[in-house]
């Protein structure tokens, strides 16, 4: 599998992670800052939260490696959250702002 298909499945399954406060996936909500394909299908995420003090600060970065590495053809996930720049509203999708009424 090529490394733009592999990324499209990372994709594809970062959608079907919810921030636990929000009914939004994760990758429409803005928080994901980069997926990677690395050389030997290492998959790097940069990832955010809605703020340091986000009640799923622990468990949602976990979930995402735990489902990531599920994907076939995945070897390892390297998963790193950043604060900077800090997430905003800007950040989400149409069909995000959309379905929180932001829209």
């Amino acid at each position: 599998m090529d490394t733009a298909a592999l990324k499209e499945k990372v994709i594809e399954c970062l959608k079907t992670i919810y921030d636990p406060e929000l009914p939004v996936n994760i990758y429409e909500l803005g928080l994901i800052y980069e997926v990677e394909v690395l050389p030997v299908n290492n998959v790097q995420i940069v990832m955010t939260l809605t703020s340091p003090a986000c009640p799923a600060a622990q468990s949602i970065p976990v979930e995402v490696d735990q489902k990531v590495r599920t994907v076939e053809g995945v070897n390892d996930v390297y998963v790193s959250v950043t604060w900077s720049p800090a997430w905003d509203k800007s950040m989400m999708s149409e069909a995000a702002q959309l379905e929180l009424g932001y829209l």
